[in-house]
């Protein structure tokens, strides 16, 4: 009764508003739109760092895998760092400090300067691995002259690394990862006040010690931290476990209005928030950043895997981390929804109602349907891609079981696996249409084999149905997320 209602109320206010106004009722677009990218962005790119800069570009530094150099470079787009040129930045001292292991540079411009925070072992002692700070207040920072400001002074003296900075509620912190023989063996995650870009103030907290199963396969490890603040909140991710195929992402989150320095502000997730996934081929994400698409609207995740899960040896020498990106989609409670590390090539959208905008497509049981709330993210995820049947078509490949497709059967809409037939490439294949009641900014898909029927829901279910009435047009409009 509430769906016949609500379609009801749909209806009437659509009438109303094409009697008014001449045009259907318009409900509000979607705050942050779609954005995708082809991955990977770097190979042999590990721990990735992005900046977006006031001047317009993009500074991306990374771990090269002869951890020898720091590598930097910029562009205008998320997607043009991937042929943008690279220049070394700062290479490894000959001897003593900072002469090995060059590991997870971050790039930061604080108070008119650049800062590349970064770990590095000592030239005769390799594992001696501690932070580092360098500074430049060269506009452009491939291009200008390093200053070495040196270690960053811990009050343990002992292996650490991943440094990381942020400012909340108008104080600046830094986060990193150290060992503490008084814990045990492996890191745990420290945070402190800092008095200026490469020093601590005060004494250091421990807020995240490695003790569900997932953080300790391999090695006792939460490292890599990084700081995204929204919705009232502020979530720190980790990577835990060793680093091949058991890597995964943590999260650590903390009420903004808290004292961030007294450890029990803040939650562990008690599972891993985005892990190794083999439907689609992408093993150990881990080591993320955090940055924003061009026009701001978007939160984009920055990370690193690997496209195969075994590996011959230390997975320190395996120089095959990738750098990729996908977008990062928010719960309806506030909180951060990663989802899946997705398959390599096109990254996957999601799409929201036209008249119901807090309603996705997505499959259950692999039935299509549509529905709010869809905190299992890669159910309503799909990639559009070149269309089965060509023509100028697109289907709409599940993110989650790649070689699926939306198709109709019956003028049902269901998820199946591609069985090479002639009828499932036509099935499975769509015009994509400027949207039937906003063609700005919305989408429509018209069947193949099928023209003048559209994929449109009904009673929360997906169907091709004709678009010839002023409901069916906005049951059959989407908008791209």
């Amino acid at each position: 009764m509430r769906r016949l209602i609500a379609r009801v109320v749909t209806a009437v206010l659509a009438a109303l508003a094409v009697l008014t106004t001449g045009t259907p009722a318009h409900p509000a677009e979607p705050t942050s739109p779609a954005v995708t990218f082809t991955n990977p962005i770097a190979e042999q790119r590990a721990d990735p760092h992005i900046y977006k800069h006031t001047d317009g570009y993009y500074y991306f530094t990374a771990t090269v895998p002869a951890y020898d150099r720091i590598v930097m470079r910029r562009a205008t787009t998320l997607q043009g760092l991937s042929t943008a040129a690279e220049t070394t930045i700062w290479t490894k001292r000959a001897s003593g400090e900072m002469g090995a292991h060059i590991w997870a540079p971050e790039i930061h411009f604080i108070d008119g300067k650049w800062y590349v925070y970064f770990a590095a072992g000592a030239s005769n002692d390799i594992w001696k691995i501690r932070p580092y700070v360098l500074e430049t207040s060269a506009a452009n920072p491939l291009t200008g002259t390093w200053t070495e400001k040196g270690r960053i002074a811990l009050p343990l003296d002992t292996f650490s690394l991943d440094a990381t900075t942020f400012v909340h509620n108008g104080t600046r912190y830094l986060s990193w990862a150290q060992n503490d023989p008084a814990v045990g063996s492996g890191t745990n995650i420290y945070l402190a006040r800092m008095s200026n870009p490469w020093t601590i103030t005060g004494t250091p907290v421990r807020i995240s010690t490695p003790t569900h199963a997932w953080e300790t396969v391999g090695h006792r490890v939460n490292e890599g931290p990084a700081v995204i603040q929204r919705n009232g909140k502020v979530f720190m991710t980790f990577s835990a476990s060793a680093t091949d195929s058991n890597y995964c992402l943590g999260l650590l989150t903390a009420s903004a209005s808290a004292d961030l320095m007294n450890p029990a502000s803040w939650a562990k997730n008690g599972q891993p928030v985005f892990k190794s996934n083999d439907a689609t081929g992408q093993y150990g994400p881990g080591h993320n950043s955090f940055t924003v698409s061009e026009d701001g609207r978007s939160d984009i995740l920055v990370y690193h895997d690997r496209n195969y899960r075994d590996i011959s040896g230390d997975p320190l020498n395996d120089p095959n981390r990738r750098t990729r990106y996908q977008k990062l989609y928010w719960n309806a409670d506030g909180t951060p929804n990663f989802g899946i590390p997705v398959a390599d090539g096109i990254t996957p959208v999601r799409f929201s109602s036209y008249n119901f905008p807090d309603r996705f497509i997505r499959h259950w049981e692999f039935r299509a349907k549509l529905e709010p709330n869809v905190t299992n993210l890669a159910d309503s995820q799909f990639r559009v891609v070149p269309g089965l049947a060509g023509s100028g078509t697109v289907s709409l490949e599940s993110a989650n079981y790649p070689g699926h497709y939306l198709r109709h059967k019956n003028f049902e809409v269901w998820v199946e696996k591609n069985d090479g037939s002639t009828t499932f490439r036509n099935d499975a294949s769509f015009h994509q249409r400027a949207g039937l009641v906003d063609s700005a900014d919305g989408v429509s898909f018209e069947s193949y084999n099928f023209p003048g029927r559209y994929l449109r829901h009904y009673d929360y279910l997906l169907h091709v149905q004709p678009a010839d009435t002023t409901t069916a047009r906005a049951d059959a409009t989407f908008y791209a997320e």
